[in-house]
């Protein structure tokens, strides 16, 4: 059972930003405890196509692209296309959860280690989709609210599934 991380409350900056970001990815980790791979990618309302394991996925790719591509520099694609469309991970009707959470859980170690070896929130780099330079600090900070737009999500989509409410 996932266990979510108790963010500090004096803490300083980088210790208090970090523990947040792992609260929100440990909030996803537990919208998804205890479903099968169908209920993962259970869809949520027609139109939409959203669903608990395509939202995994898609954090794969924002923790891939944030931490490794603009923050430590690689030059690598990202993991569900090559031509760099984010939508692909969204659409997880192929997936399983092993899969998925094993690529999530890479990145987000990746991002732990750049953000550790990282000299202070100062680091900056620059992030092409914006052509702005950004800092390790708005990085964290961006992350976090990603996880949290997308924790909602999962609020929903997980009710729907089972009934669940609450984290």
């Amino acid at each position: 059972m996932t266990t979510r991380p108790e963010p500090p409350l004096t803490g300083g900056e980088r210790e208090t930003l970090r523990a947040f970001l792992d609260y929100h990815r440990a909030t996803l980790a537990m919208k998804c405890e205890g479903l099968s791979d169908d209920d993962l990618r259970r869809r949520s309302m027609p139109p939409s196509t959203l669903t608990l394991l395509g939202l995994v996925r898609h954090m794969a790719e924002v923790e891939r692209t944030w931490f490794r591509k603009v923050i430590n520099g690689e030059d690598l694609p990202l993991v569900w296309s090559d031509a760099g469309d984010y939508q692909v991970a969204y659409d997880a009707s192929g997936s399983s959860r092993s899969e998925a959470f094993a690529a999530w859980q890479a990145e987000v170690e990746h991002s732990r280690r750049i953000e550790r070896e990282a000299e202070s929130l100062d680091v900056t780099a620059h992030q092409p989709r914006w052509d702005a330079d950004v800092s390790l600090r708005l990085v964290m900070h961006h992350l976090c609210h990603e996880y949290a737009r997308h924790n909602g999500h999962a609020d929903f989509l997980r009710e729907g599934i089972d009934g669940v409410t609450g984290a």
